[in-house]
């Protein structure tokens, strides 16, 4: 009998979990800009898979062909060759699987990072939560892509210290978005009851806090999706990201701007690729957040 009841509840609270994810997707449907941002982000993960697949790349991505050298774009090259005489295309294309990875594998070490700093000090408060913001508030004291300088400065020029870089400056503001997420959580009823039953503080926390808390942060990771892939564009544009030859948006640019006067193609298209990945990001970002509010509910 008990038990029966006991699998009831639980069919009752699979059933109310789906109809929520059903009128957050049917909400934001609703929103024509932010389903033009999922389309726009769909397509650029579907080529940032596929281009390593398509194109290869030591003959077709940094093969060197000096007899087509800043050509303009046409049939053969539709965005031109660039001053090694690779297709620009290619790169640009070869360049989102670049991005993309960097920006997503560096926002999952942030965010795994600033869900547990966050989730400490929103829940336990008091001193703990004092030592934690103080510290985020130093790292948010200097600007983000000046501490990615000197990171990468200190360590050297390469992806994995691009990483390290950037997920240390995006840290403090996972941190405080999740501290910020729990606070008004940890003192539920339904937190009070695990805690009159004997369940530990990390039980509640990942168990009972933090799936309460999601919508801030899922709007927040795609933000700062966005914001890392701009960062690592920006770095990369002063020779400290992603080392030559391997293609990237804000090298491509750095390395076109001697020609920009003559040959502006070569910094059109991956000025582009920057621009329609951050806006899409960003539209799908504030469809989430508008999604997610429960004052829209």
């Amino acid at each position: 009998m008990n038990k029966d009841a006991g699998n009831t509840t639980a069919d009752i609270g699979s059933e109310k979990k789906k109809s929520q994810v059903l009128e957050v997707w049917k909400r934001l449907c609703r929103n024509k800009t932010a389903v033009l941002g999922l389309i726009i982000v769909i397509m650029l993960v579907l080529i940032g898979i596929f281009a390593p697949i398509v194109f290869d790349y030591d003959t077709q991505v940094i093969k060197t062909d000096y007899a087509n050298t800043l050509q303009g774009p046409s049939a053969q090259h539709p965005f031109g060759t660039d001053e090694m005489g690779r297709d620009i295309l290619i790169r640009v294309l070869y360049g989102t699987s670049t991005s993309l990875s960097i920006g997503v594998i560096t926002v999952i070490i942030s965010l795994a990072i600033g869900l547990v700093l966050g989730s400490a000090s929103g829940y336990f408060g008091g001193r703990v939560d004092m030592v934690i913001m103080r510290i985020m508030d130093i790292f948010l004291a200097i600007p983000g892509t000046l501490l990615a300088i000197c990171i990468v400065a200190s360590l050297g020029n390469s992806i994995t210290n691009l990483i390290i870089a950037m997920a240390v400056s995006s840290v403090p503001k996972f941190a405080r978005v999740v501290r910020g997420a729990v606070m008004p959580v940890r003192d539920a009823e339904y937190v009070e009851a695990a805690r009159a039953i004997g369940a530990k503080d990390s039980t509640i926390i990942f168990h009972d806090v933090l799936p309460n808390s999601l919508a801030p942060i899922i709007v927040q990771t795609t933000l700062e999706v966005a914001s890392v892939i701009l960062s690592i564009a920006g770095l990369s544009f002063l020779g400290l990201g992603i080392p030559a030859p391997r293609p990237e948006w804000g090298a491509m640019l750095s390395s076109a701007r001697t020609y920009i006067r003559d040959y502006s193609y070569m910094c059109l298209f991956p000025g582009l690729a920057i621009m329609i990945t951050i806006l899409s990001l960003n539209l799908l970002g504030d469809g989430l957040r508008d999604a997610l509010d429960p004052r829209l509910r």
